[in-house]
C-alpha cells in the first residue's frame, strides 16, 4: 500500500476522541488513514468526519475538518491517506 500525505493535525480533543486536521488533498468517509508522529503510528478506517459541527461525506484541500481516531494523538503528528495499488 502506497500512501499519500493528506493533512496535519492542527488540535485534538481527548474528551470527545476528535482531531482537527488542516487537509492538503481529499479525504472521505470510509478512507483508510494513517497518523503518525513521535509517539503515535496507527491505521484506522476513517468513520465519521465534520466541518463546523456539520456531518460531512467528503472534504477537499484546505478544509479544516474533524474526524474521529481511536487512540489518542498529538498536535502536529501527520495524517496520511492509504492508497490502493492498481
Amino acid at each position: 500500500m502506497n500512501e499519500e500525505k493528506i493533512g496535519i493535525v492542527s488540535n485534538y480533543y481527548k474528551n470527545i476522541g476528535v482531531a482537527a486536521v488542516i487537509l492538503e488533498g481529499t479525504l472521505a468517509v470510509g478512507d483508510t488513514i494513517h497518523i503518525k508522529g513521535h509517539k503515535t503510528d496507527f491505521t484506522q478506517k476513517l468513520e465519521s468526519m465534520q466541518i463546523e459541527h456539520k456531518n460531512i461525506e467528503k472534504a477537499k484541500e484546505g478544509d479544516d475538518v474533524g474526524i474521529k481516531v481511536n487512540q489518542d494523538i498529538r498536535k502536529h503528528d501527520i495524517v496520511y491517506k492509504l492508497m490502493e495499488q492498481v
